[in-house]
């Protein structure tokens, strides 16, 4: 997921530049949509399979939100096509009005803002195990042991990561550093993966699987709860105009078998994880799957740094999505009331706005107690992403599938009225 922003500032540029012509063949099309959906998100999915209910329980519903997640890949693609524009937002702007445009944006830019939020969440763990570890090594004493000083607290070495290097690298215009960590996404999540199937074979026991893997659903609750998880995993559907957009084939037909292979890829990579992630903790399994591992694992270390390292140097282009969507609003206003905009008035705005948006994601995700919460929050505004604003271009393009679009709106605000409500609930329950 957190590889999304990168390849649509690249990909944009170069759809945008008539001296360059599309021309990702289709490896370089099915690989880049795995970079934008694998990331962060598989930290979360052996929880997943805990909160559904048991491993087949958690498949099926992976299974069935497949053929919505592809579906509406396939929708995009056409839309594109039909309406020649190259980015999310211009192609339900062209195909939906103006109305349903705005509100496009709108949802771009909040489910961008609890994106950031979720990464300094994932962020904060990581350095938490990091402090744990470096004073298990030091000290040869047990986590429990450890003394509390506030500057040893994570969300204390939060701010200072903030503060000395995500502030910097966020405040240019221009994030040139996305060319040097292209990868880190890529490589954190495979690294993981194959890291949590070993290590589940390495158990010198297998005790901790309890007959409650297998147990039927209690609720229909328990597995409608896992599908923001599914969403904000699987979660491309942004960046795949601009991917299908720089394609040399572009044929609906050639953009099906790309969706299909690189959502086939994605589901065995996220299944594995969840599947051997579950198996080695069981009920235990905390809700970031690197939190249950000890922290003086060298190998868990390993992935700490690169998931924490990725999402570092990712957040930065993320935040400037985000802010660019906000500050082309206010430059607009700036220069229908005063005619022009300086030089020095963009630079303000940039900058104020940047220390606003660390500001804020970075007070929420202190006082957010796991990624859960915020999960269930991002599942819920991609269900727009996914489902309704698909569903919204299918029944404005092809009226002889407006039946499917249909289905896939109410799908979509089901989820999305679902996942919201559930993070309401466990805002109270907590309070």
């Amino acid at each position: 997921m957190e590889e999304l922003a990168r390849e649509s500032i690249s990909l944009l540029a170069r759809s945008a530049s008539h001296a360059d012509p599309p021309r990702l063949g289709s490896f370089s099309a099915v690989f880049i949509m795995l970079k934008s959906s694998l990331g962060a998100g598989l930290l979360n999915f052996p929880w997943a399979f805990q909160k559904a209910g048991g491993v087949a329980t958690a498949i099926s519903v992976e299974l069935v939100s497949l053929v919505f997640l592809i579906s509406g890949l396939v929708i995009l693609g056409y839309a594109s096509s039909v309406s020649r524009q190259k980015t999310y937002q211009d192609v339900v702007r062209e195909v939906c009005g103006q109305a349903v445009g705005k509100l496009c944006e709108v949802c771009f830019c909040f489910n961008l803002f609890m994106i950031s939020v979720a990464f300094l969440v994932v962020v904060q763990d990581q350095l938490e195990k990091l402090c744990t570890s470096l004073y298990e090594t030091a000290t040869g004493l047990s986590e429990e042991g450890m003394p509390y000083h506030w500057y040893t607290d994570q969300r204390f070495a939060l701010f200072i990561t903030c503060l000395v290097i995500i502030l910097p690298l966020s405040i240019p215009k221009e994030i040139s550093i996305q060319k040097y960590t292209s990868v880190l996404g890529t490589l954190a999540a495979t690294y993981l993966c194959v890291v949590v199937i070993v290590k589940y074979y390495l158990m010198d026991s297998h005790a901790v699987i309890t007959p409650e893997h297998s147990q039927s659903l209690s609720s229909w609750a328990s597995m409608f709860s896992v599908v923001p998880t599914i969403c904000f995993g699987f979660q491309c559907h942004e960046a795949c105009i601009a991917i299908y957009s720089s394609m040399e084939n572009q044929k609906i037909s050639h953009w099906v078998v790309i969706s299909v292979l690189s959502m086939f890829f994605c589901l065995l990579m996220y299944t594995l994880t969840g599947v051997y992630g579950f198996l080695t903790f069981g009920q235990a399994v905390a809700s970031d799957i690197l939190m249950s591992y000890p922290g003086n694992d060298v190998v868990m270390i390993i992935s700490r740094l690169l998931f924490g390292i990725s999402i570092i140097t990712i957040y930065p282009i993320i935040l400037l999505l985000g802010r660019s969507v906000i500050l082309n609003l206010m430059l607009r206003v700036r220069r229908h009331y005063q005619g022009i905009v300086t030089h020095s008035f963009e630079s303000r705005c940039r900058v104020v706005l940047t220390v606003v948006w660390i500001t804020f994601t970075l007070l929420i995700a202190m006082f957010v107690p796991d990624m859960s919460d915020v999960i269930s929050v991002i599942g819920g505004i991609s269900a727009f992403f996914i489902f309704i604003f698909p569903g919204l271009c299918l029944v404005f393009t092809m009226a002889i599938l407006t039946a499917w679009g249909v289905i896939t709106i109410v799908v979509g605000a089901f989820i999305f009225g679902q996942s919201t409500t559930l993070a309401v609930m466990e805002v109270f329950h907590k309070f």
